[in-house]
């Protein structure tokens, strides 16, 4: 069983990206690594070229920024790196660049490849998800933020990132996939305000155009992170990629999770889903077999 490990970056100093982490934490697991390095604005090419493995394999690229239709330019730079995967590859580990594996779920991510390597009726392995919000001690816990998605896709089976680059599909149909026992930890909303609110607007400019913008986003120095519903304290241990970035953090979030900024509606659907595990109208972006 041979495994790729592949993602995409750009300006990944400017905003702040833990995309150093995220590569470190599957590559353990992953026979090469495909990043496919956008065109930047700081030095996230020498960033990347630095992390100094035999393992990586950089692939230099343009994003066409025209492609805003529902972000559709993440997907072709996804889907650049996925097409330079070895063809001798038997499983893709997609890692996006604020993502980190938990070394503690590495174990059990390489048993389900290979239980599974061998049944071509497993198109893809889905993971669980912890979403970090303000700091590296709260995580959202309210219906807004998914909770599953894959990670992991077999090789040359004709499958392709999807809309924004969120999940995978191939010929336009979800993929059959098998849940792991594994978290994907996702720092995407932990940032410094200032390069927070920065983000905010260049991430949105891949879907939206000026108009949109002006109408849309608030114009500010830092981001309001106390806009948000509902969190819940973090009570375990990050991934040990991960415990330099979270060492050097040098803003103040707190939020008192006992209070929730929900509707009754959301308040009821929260409390069917922590008791019986259903989540009332979720979206799915595969099928579980």
């Amino acid at each position: 069983m041979k495994v790729a490990g592949f993602t995409f970056i750009r300006n990944a100093i400017k905003y702040d990206y833990p995309v150093v982490e995220a590569i470190t934490s599957v590559l353990p697991v992953c026979d090469e690594f495909i990043v496919a390095v956008g065109r930047s604005d700081d030095e996230t090419l020498q960033l990347i070229k630095n992390i100094n493995s035999p393992k990586i394999k950089i692939i230099e690229t343009v994003w066409d920024d025209t492609l805003r239709e529902g972000g559709q330019v993440l997907a072709d730079e996804t889907n650049k790196a996925l097409k330079a995967v070895s063809a001798d590859t038997t499983w893709a580990f997609y890692i996006q660049a604020d993502e980190c594996i938990h070394e503690k779920y590495l174990p059990a991510v390489k048993e389900a490849m290979l239980k599974w390597k061998d049944d071509r009726q497993v198109e893809g392995l889905l993971f669980n998800y912890l979403h970090f919000y303000g700091s590296y001690d709260y995580i959202g816990d309210s219906r807004k933020w998914y909770r599953k998605e894959i990670r992991i896709i077999r090789n040359n089976s004709g499958i392709t990132s999807y809309r924004d680059a969120q999940g995978f599909r191939k010929d336009s149909e979800k993929l059959k996939v098998k849940p792991i026992d594994a978290f994907v930890y996702h720092y995407g909303w932990v940032k410094p305000p200032q390069l927070q609110q920065a983000k905010l607007e260049v991430f949105n400019r891949l879907w939206h155009d000026e108009e949109w913008m002006k109408k849309n986003i608030k114009q500010a120095n830092e981001f309001d992170y106390s806009q948000i519903d509902s969190l819940a304290q973090f009570k375990d241990t990050h991934p040990a990629a991960m415990l330099q970035r979270i060492k050097n953090k040098n803003w103040k979030f707190t939020f008192d999770h006992s209070r929730k900024k929900l509707s009754l509606k959301s308040r009821v659907l929260m409390l069917i889903e922590q008791t019986m595990g259903w989540r009332i109208g979720e979206y799915k972006n595969y099928r579980t077999i």
